[in-house]
């Protein structure tokens, strides 16, 4: 990657003493040589392409940042043409590598990772016929409407409504309430022409809940909002500076019966309503979508704990040992403990989304073919890593960017930017807190199940064997990655059980089955976290077993993988100790372990993260570069600045000026 460049004689040493070859674990990380050189080659093709060369975003007014967003988007959809893009994975690797400030949200993003796929997957053949075409060309843009003003996890509680008229044979949609107006949706408030909205489906005055409805909101001639239609952006925001989040509103505005996606259930001329195969047939692409956001979590943060890393190699800073030369930041031990359990979660969350993704795919056909028993697992599972994955993301970002000191602050850091794109995915999609209750509620279902005998499978099968287990007398080796396998199984179990019996207890001591539920609440998330936990450890583990594997790059994955677990169940040491299941001696010999393996990672460090190679014009960070040269380019970064575009700015003459004189003249 460094090319002909001069690098950092502190980082060029640090590349020369690692104990293996950082693109082996590159290829195992991306899934083999071919599909890295291919990666390469595309994002070769997206960075130096001068089009998609502008001004620093940090320097750009939001306007500025929507117009540079919609200006590369338009080429990248051209070039994605000419270039004979059509496989889907090339096509989301020149996308990504094109983003707005190379965190922000692809061009055209909502377009691709919602409206298209809901048409995909909801839409009857007669309904793809008419609109896939149009959509996948580029002539409507659309974006995907759920969200409102007053409702985001709890889509029952949606307020839009769509009432069947069975003599115009039309849907007419309205916002009964200000909390009604969809709002937070990408690309709604300037770019979109169409819309997938949720609403409220009413007919003959009887609510069926809500349902997906394909609706033109803007002109195709000059744009415009559609009579009925109140749409616009909803202003600033703590990241996606570019990305155009909307508001919308309707009054009155009618649509066709055909309207309505009518894949599962549908609404015959009459106002006869067809109810779906399942309702969980919803959950396919909601699996789909929370993998992604497990696979980008792990991105995420893998990005933060590069640019510390390289900074904190680069940066030197007090004396360690009086008379010697400052050292190396990453040299205190202090650094290594914010720093490496990080990248280790890192890579624990990206073996964890390939994973999901893995699963997904295996399963896909099948649920297209109607089978869907594996859904509420799917969906179980999904939405507890997801909620994991994007807390711990978020953390560890964040406390990257703590770790890089002052000029961590600073946009030419590049993590300011990239941990305010990240931050809400705790948010979207479903609220971190109301996932972790879903996997919770199928924990309890599972658990019970087990109680009455059935044979527990999947990510749940540990629960076949939940029982309280005594304190072990023998010395537990805790670097071995199966017995740290089962201390995390069983602190799951345990944990379910226990909420388990809390749950019957309020239930017991006279609440109903809702006030029972909350009065458990901090328990069940508490479970749903150790499961979800208990699935990324063993994944890490299992992913170790590859008989592929290079023994070169083996034995250093596989101290990942224990810090990973021994960090955790350090942090969480009382869930283990609570029971006996692990002693004090057994805690201690983790910690101990820690600093080991922290000592030895160290020489790896940088190696690391250069294996999640990431060019420069994705880091978008100046601590991170990846020759080091950091000093030499903040400077010449700062004087980029439109405040230096003169010597004395304008301000100067109109108030600052006048200021001085008369301050002067009173003396």
């Amino acid at each position: 990657m460094a090319g002909t460049r001069t690098v950092n004689p502190d980082l060029r040493k640090e590349r020369e003493s690692s104990s293996f070859d950082p693109d082996k674990i590159t290829n195992f990380l991306y899934g083999g040589p071919e599909i890295v050189k291919r990666k390469r080659e595309l994002e070769s093709l997206a960075l130096n392409d001068p089009d998609y060369q502008h001004e620093d975003l940090n320097f750009l007014s939001n306007e500025q940042q929507y117009e540079t967003q919609l200006k590369k988007g338009i080429l990248m959809t051209k070039k994605i043409q000419k270039l004979n893009l059509t496989d889907a994975q090339d096509m989301m690797i020149y996308r990504r590598y094109i983003a707005v400030g190379g965190s922000d949200s692809p061009s055209f993003g909502l377009h691709v990772s919602m409206f298209l796929p809901t048409l995909y997957g909801q839409a009857t053949q007669e309904q793809k016929d008419k609109w896939l075409k149009l959509a996948e060309n580029y002539v409507i843009i659309g974006t995907y409407a759920q969200t409102e003003m007053g409702h985001g996890t709890f889509l029952r509680g949606l307020e839009t409504t769509a009432t069947y008229d069975p003599q115009t044979q039309e849907f007419v949609i309205n916002t009964p309430t200000i909390t009604a107006y969809k709002w937070w949706p990408g690309q709604l408030g300037k770019t979109s022409n169409y819309c997938v909205l949720m609403a409220q489906l009413y007919i003959h005055g009887k609510s069926y809940g809500p349902h997906p409805f394909m609706v033109q909101i803007r002109s195709l001639q000059d744009h415009k909002p559609l009579p009925g239609v109140i749409v616009g952006d909803i202003g600033p925001k703590f990241g996606y500076g570019p990305v155009d989040n909307g508001f919308l509103a309707f009054h009155n505005v009618r649509i066709p019966r055909e309207n309505m996606l009518m894949k599962y259930s549908k609404v015959e001329p009459d106002g006869t309503y067809v109810k779906p195969p399942s309702t969980k047939l919803a959950y396919g692409t909601m699996v789909l979508i929370r993998a992604n956001i497990v696979m980008n979590s792990g991105r995420a943060l893998a990005k933060a704990v590069t640019i510390a890393t390289r900074y904190s190699c680069v940066r030197r800073q007090s004396e360690m040992k009086p008379g010697q030369p400052e050292p190396q930041v990453l040299d205190y031990v202090t650094q290594q403990y914010k720093l490496f359990p990080y990248l280790a979660a890192a890579y624990a969350f990206w073996l964890t989304g390939q994973t999901m993704m893995s699963v997904y795919m295996t399963f896909s056909s099948q649920i297209s073919k109607g089978d869907i028993s594996v859904l509420p697992e799917l969906h179980a599972l999904s939405a507890g890593l997801k909620a994991l994955t994007s807390w711990v993301a978020n953390m560890g970002m964040e406390e990257c960017r703590l770790a890089c000191g002052g000029h961590g602050y600073s946009h030419a850091s590049g993590l300011p930017r990239h941990y305010a794109n990240q931050t809400p995915g705790a948010t979207y999609e479903g609220e971190n807190t109301v996932m972790m209750l879903q996997t919770a509620r199928y924990l309890m279902k599972s658990y019970n199940q087990s109680l009455q005998g059935e044979k527990l499978a999947g990510s749940v099968a540990y629960l076949s064997s939940v029982q309280p287990v005594p304190a072990a007398s023998r010395t537990r080796n805790m670097l071995d990655l199966g017995a740290l396998c089962d201390a995390f199984r069983h602190r799951a179990a345990r944990l379910v059980h226990e909420a388990a019996m809390q749950l019957r207890n309020e239930r017991q001591a006279g609440k109903d089955q809702p006030d029972a539920w909350n009065a458990t609440s901090v328990d069940l998330v508490k479970a749903a976290m150790a499961h979800s936990q208990y699935f990324v450890v063993k994944n890490f583990a299992e992913r170790l077993t590859d008989s592929r594997l290079d023994s070169s790059i083996s034995a250093v994955l596989t101290r990942l993988c224990q810090l990973h677990a021994l960090h955790g169940l350090v942090t969480n040491s009382g869930d283990f100790l609570e029971d006996g299941y692990l002693t004090g001696t057994d805690v201690r010999q983790a910690r101990r372990h820690i600093n080991t393996l922290m000592a030895k990672l160290r020489p790896d460090a940088v190696a690391l993260v250069d294996a999640f190679d990431f060019p420069d014009g994705i880091l978008n960070s100046i601590l991170g570069r990846y020759d080091g040269n950091v000093y030499q380019h903040l400077l010449e970064w700062a004087k980029a600045s439109p405040l230096n575009k003169t010597d004395v700015h304008q301000s100067y003459h109109k108030y600052l000026k006048p200021f001085l004189e008369a301050n002067r003249a009173k003396l």
